[in-house]
């Protein structure tokens, strides 16, 4: 199991770190909310503890920007007590919320509870749209015609993780930079052409009629939506 622990206090990184990694987790840490971001899209934990108060991107900031790709449990760990601040906290997406000092025995009861949640060595879903199928499993797409042998669509490595960025958020608007952030890294935050190329190139392989896709949808100004 691995955990992102994102705090700007090294004494609670270091504490956290050595507590957590006796009980054989993974642990990951960052010291503020851009640095948080940057490791999760590196390292993809099972589960999340943040800071609310942290420099630059605050805690919220970064729930809101992994909701936008994960569903991984979301544990914020803060010195922030008011109902205020939990209130914003878990509308952004945090799954729990532990107020600073806390006893350690209730914040590994905690993380065992939301750890639970994780989903184990399940069958990776078939999506089907259209007369598409996409194997999440073998990574492979296929389309369907009405009397005729499935024929595989062939797609680039970067195609693929596009398309399965926004399979897994079905329905939720994936933003521009989380899909930048996400397949070529934080540098290339600005560079939308590239998506706008291989979204084109997705809809004239898996789209009926590219021109007015019905799946591969454009949010203005914002990202890309994918729709059964």
């Amino acid at each position: 199991m691995k955990i992102l622990i994102a705090d700007d206090d090294p004494q609670i990184l270091r504490a956290l770190r050595i507590t957590l990694t006796a009980r054989g987790y993974e642990i990951i840490t960052a010291e503020d909310g851009t640095a948080a971001l940057n490791a999760a899209t590196t390292h993809r934990p099972d589960l999340y503890l943040l800071d609310l108060g942290m420099p630059g991107l605050d805690g919220r900031q970064v729930i809101e920007g992994l909701r936008g790709w994960t569903d991984a449990p979301i544990l914020v760990v803060s010195g922030r007590a008011g109902s205020t601040d939990k209130v914003e906290a878990l509308d952004a997406g945090a799954d729990d919320y532990v107020t600073k000092p806390f006893a350690i025995d209730e914040l590994l009861a905690r993380i065992r509870a939301l750890t639970r949640r994780v989903p184990g060595a399940e069958a990776e879903p078939t999506v089907r749209f259209g007369d598409i199928v996409v194997d999440l499993a073998a990574k492979q797409v296929t389309k369907q015609t009405a009397g005729a042998s499935p024929a595989t669509v062939r797609l680039t490595p970067t195609e693929w993780q596009v398309l399965e960025l926004l399979i897994r958020n079905a329905g939720k608007l994936v933003t521009r930079q989380m899909l930048l952030t996400e397949i070529w890294g934080p540098t290339h935050v600005t560079d939308t052409g590239y998506l706008r190329l291989y979204i084109a190139q997705l809809r004239k392989k898996l789209e009926p009629e590219p021109a007015t896709p019905r799946h591969l949808l454009t949010e203005a100004g914002m990202g890309y939506r994918f729709q059964l």
